[in-house]
């Protein structure tokens, strides 16, 4: 199948790759020359575990291009994907300028019947407004070319649950294929698309566009409720005495439950779940529902991200002139995306009280460069045991792999002070007194020294 895919960012890139290795041909399009020139070169501008030998093995193989010019690429694809951003507006509304002008594009150079997928985290309704974009278009086509006007399209809602660090993995073992569709012939035309990716068992739900518009935003505020409650768990039993990891075992093992995304830890950060979030209060409010629980998920979250700042005042006292040294920059491992990352309130919040601070990150730290630049009180050091020399304290943000089990002894010599403010809980409280060091987890029963 000839698939065209508008926009070669995070979802964009996943999604071309992971349907051309299973044999399609995709032409990504994208404006940015310089990034379609890498691409071609087989740089890839994004950090996804697997996703560089995918687009190598299929560019080498002719199945995957790339392109700037919008209308080789409506030309291309039967399948017309949509996978540009959506950033948030002032007032926090999803803002569809770039899905619009993907749509008007292709309205304007299609040749023949197309199927234009809106990819992209958009709010209900957004289908409508594609569709009537299109036929906007193609009647001002008709005007001068009278064909236009009996071309033909419909338009699918096929939002992407993808995780950042495990995008390829999910696109190619799916566990729903979320459908909003409302044209037969679209509806065999995208089934037939992702057979590949469910022959041992059919995992294609296909509802209403805006049904599937709704789903995608109501899965992420889901997910992003379940992280504020059990922060304000973790804060309560410090209050209270209790260990919150033991409050998330008890708690996990109930089916209706279950283990995922019960961690405490520093706030939630990233691309889609503080933007999402946002987009579907705004749009609650726009229907006159104002939706009280993500009013306040959303606080929790960015009180959570002051959480280590206010533990080490707690510690320290006046956080002036003090070291920190700071583990993990992007928002989750296995990715170098720091958009909205803990991290970076973190930081903004030490250097503003006169601290100083050495980071480490095994993939973020070129972003976190672009992000800081010259930045006076900040460094940006090679490894984990540089990080902590003359530091105070450490603080542990990101919960990558090679952080999980640390030289101890080492990281007790180098710090001035043997302190740990650990916001992702990877440490035993017990074990790190018995090591002479003083530990502060989130919600945990007894921070040691």
């Amino acid at each position: 199948m000839k698939i065209t895919v508008i926009g070669t960012g995070y979802v964009g890139l996943v999604t071309g790759a992971c349907l051309a290795d299973v044999g399609n041909d995709v032409l990504c399009v994208d404006i940015d020359a310089r990034k379609v020139e890498r691409l071609h070169a087989g740089e890839i501008p994004i950090h996804e575990p697997g996703l560089d030998a995918i687009v190598r093995r299929n560019v080498a193989a002719g199945r995957l291009s790339f392109t700037t010019d919008p209308a080789e690429g409506a030309r291309f694809g039967v399948v017309q994907m949509i996978a540009v951003g959506t950033p948030p507006d002032e007032d926090g509304s999803a803002d569809l300028q770039y899905v619009l002008a993907a749509a008007r594009t292709i309205a304007r150079h299609m040749r023949d019947w197309r199927c234009v997928v809106d990819k992209s985290t958009v709010p209900v309704g957004t289908a409508d407004r594609v569709e009537a974009v299109l036929r906007e278009e193609l009647a001002a086509r008709a005007a001068s070319e009278p064909d236009a006007a009996a071309l033909g399209f419909a338009v699918v809602s096929n939002p992407e649950f993808l995780k950042e660090g495990a995008a390829i993995e999910d696109f190619m073992k799916p566990d729903r294929v979320v459908l909003g569709v409302e044209d037969a012939r679209a509806e065999a035309l995208m089934r037939e698309l992702y057979a590949p990716f469910q022959r041992n068992h059919e995992r294609t739900i296909v509802m209403s566009r805006r049904s599937a518009e709704l789903t995608k935003y109501a899965a992420n505020a889901m997910l992003a409720t379940r992280i504020s409650f059990m922060n304000e768990m973790a804060n309560l039993a410090e209050r209270v005495g209790a260990d919150i990891e033991d409050v998330r075992r008890g708690i996990g093992s109930d089916p209706r439950i279950g283990y995922s995304f019960l961690y405490a830890g520093a706030g939630y950060g990233g691309s889609c779940f503080p933007k999402d979030v946002k987009a579907l209060q705004r749009a609650g409010d726009e229907a006159g529902l104002p939706l009280q629980i993500l009013s306040a998920v959303e606080a929790v979250n960015e009180r959570q991200k002051s959480v280590l700042v206010e533990k080490a005042r707690q510690r320290f006292g006046s956080l002036a002139g003090r070291r920190f040294a700071l583990w993990g920059l992007a928002f989750k491992p296995n990715t170098d995306d720091m958009r909205e990352a803990p991290a970076r309130a973190l930081i903004d919040a030490l250097l503003a009280e006169g601290a100083r601070v050495s980071a480490y990150d095994p993939v973020a730290m070129d972003e976190a460069r672009r992000i800081y630049r010259e930045r006076a009180g900040i460094e940006f050091v090679a490894d984990p045991a540089s990080a902590l020399s003359r530091a105070d304290a450490l603080m542990i943000v990101t919960e990558w792999k090679e952080f999980r089990s640390p030289d101890f002894d080492m990281l007790r010599e180098r710090l001035l002070q043997p302190v740990v403010f650990d916001g992702r809980n990877l440490y035993d409280p017990e074990a790190m007194r018995r090591r002479g060091i003083e530990y502060h987890g989130i919600g945990r029963a007894s921070d040691a020294g």
